[in-house]
C-alpha cells in the first residue's frame, strides 16, 4: 500500500512512516556514544570513577527502556531503530562485560557464555528474518533486566560479592535457557516457512 492512500479496510489513510530523525533514534544513538565513555571511566582508578562509571551505565541503560517504550507509544518505530537498539544493547553489555573480565572482576568463562549467546541469537533473528520476526519473549526482558543489575553490581564499589554471584547466577541461567527458546522458535519458524 502507498503511504498515505487510504486503507481499503477502514478508509482511513495509512500514516506515513516515520521519520529515522526522532528521540527514540536519538536515545539510541545516545546509548551507543555512552560505552566509550563508561569504559574509559571504569578503567579509571579511585571510588569516584567507579562511580561515575555506574552512573554513566545506569543512565545508558535506563535510555534502552525509554526508547523502546516511546518508539512503540509515538509511533516512532523505524527500520533504523529496529537494527540499532539490540546493537546499542549488545554494546553496552558487551563492553561492560568485556571490561570487568579485563580487569579480573568477572570470571572468562561467564562473559564468553553470555556474549556467545547474545551474538549467536541477533545473527540466528537476522537468517531466518525471511520467515518472520522473532520478537522478544518476557523471559528476554527478564535476562536482559538481569544483566543489567548483576553488572550493575559488580561495577558498583564495596563487599557486595553475594549479591553480584548471586545476581550474575541468575542472569546466565536465563541468558542460556531463552537462548535455547530463542534457537526453538527459530527451527519452528523456519520450519513453517519452507512447508
Amino acid at each position: 500500500m502507498i503511504a498515505g492512500a487510504p486503507d481499503p479496510m477502514t478508509g482511513s489513510p495509512d500514516p506515513p512512516p516515520a521519520s529515522v530523525y526522532n528521540i527514540a533514534n536519538a536515545l539510541t544513538l545516545l546509548r551507543i556514544a555512552l560505552v566509550p565513555v563508561f569504559v574509559w571511566m571504569l578503567f579509571l582508578d579511585g571510588t569516584g570513577w567507579r562511580l561515575a562509571a555506574f552512573g554513566v551505565f545506569a543512565v545508558a541503560s535506563i535510555t534502552d527502556k525509554i526508547d523502546g517504550d516511546l518508539a512503540r507509544a509515538r509511533g516512532l518505530v523505524t527500520d533504523f531503530g529496529k537494527i540499532a537498539d539490540p546493537i546499542a544493547d549488545k554494546a553496552l553489555t558487551g563492553a561492560a562485560l568485556v571490561s570487568l573480565s579485563v580487569m579480573g572482576e568477572l570470571w572468562w568463562w561467564v562473559t564468553a557464555a553470555i556474549m556467545i549467546r547474545e551474538i549467536g541469537i541477533t545473527l540466528m533473528r537476522f537468517v531466518v528474518i525471511r520467515y518472520g520476526v522473532i520478537p522478544a519473549s518476557k523471559g528476554g526482558k527478564l535476562k536482559t533486566t538481569l544483566q543489567v543489575f548483576a553488572i550493575g553490581f559488580y561495577i558498583l564499589p564495596g563487599p557486595l560479592d553475594p549479591l553480584r554471584w548471586t545476581t550474575m547466577g541468575a542472569a546466565l541461567v536465563v541468558t542460556v535457557v531463552t537462548g535455547v527458546d530463542y534457537v526453538v522458535q527459530a527451527w519452528r519458524l523456519r520450519r513453517k516457512g519452507r512447508a
